[in-house]
């Protein structure tokens, strides 16, 4: 009686063993691999609309400042980065509500609380457009046609892996007609 419960304690122990390996195998680099699952666009205006409402500026609702000294190596970036650019934000996880969090893109740069409204074409700095660009979550399921091990109560099926990439925020670009904006998305 012993033996047999000290076997499947074992057993339990190795099969817990191989799903954290299966854990471990997914890297970040590995779920970046995954496709990215595509999301209706929500700016519903023409580029004649587009042109008539497009002079919201945004600035941050509050700031902090930092004591932290600003590195002179990061000022060309910096430069770069808080360029005004147009974009329509979307909140791809519950619609139609404005998207509310904080900025702090260099060291030694005060932390920025922004309010973005969705839907509609703003101005903001690159650095805000491309933080909301990068929010993202990889969404994890269990493959079940791989048999991972057997013993006496049965055959165990499933490997995690990583089914799609969904952006939760994103930020299109307003392209106009006499210029668009590059970068890592088209910022």
């Amino acid at each position: 009686m012993k033996k047999t419960v000290e076997k499947e304690l074992d057993q339990a122990q190795a099969q817990f063993d191989q799903f954290e390996n299966q854990c471990k195998d997914l890297t970040l680099d590995r779920m970046n691999e995954a496709p990215k699952q595509e999301a209706e666009s929500q700016l519903k205006m023409s580029q004649n609309e587009i042109d008539k409402h497009n002079h919201l500026y945004l600035k941050p609702k509050r700031t902090i400042s930092s004591k932290e000294k600003f590195n002179e190596k990061y000022r060309e970036a910096y430069e770069y980065a808080k360029q005004y650019v147009n974009f329509s934000a979307q909140n791809n996880e519950i619609i139609g509500e404005d998207l509310d969090f904080w900025t702090k893109p260099f060291a030694g740069m005060p932390a920025e609380e922004w309010i973005i409204p969705v839907g509609k074409p703003v101005w903001a700095p690159r650095y805000v457009a491309e933080q909301i660009s990068r929010c993202k979550y990889h969404r994890l399921t269990m493959k079940d046609s791989v048999a991972n091990s057997s013993d006496g109560m049965g055959t165990y099926y499933g490997q995690m892996v990583v089914d799609k990439t969904i952006n939760r925020l994103d930020a299109e670009p307003i392209t106009e007609r006499k210029h668009v904006f590059m970068g890592s998305k088209a910022f």
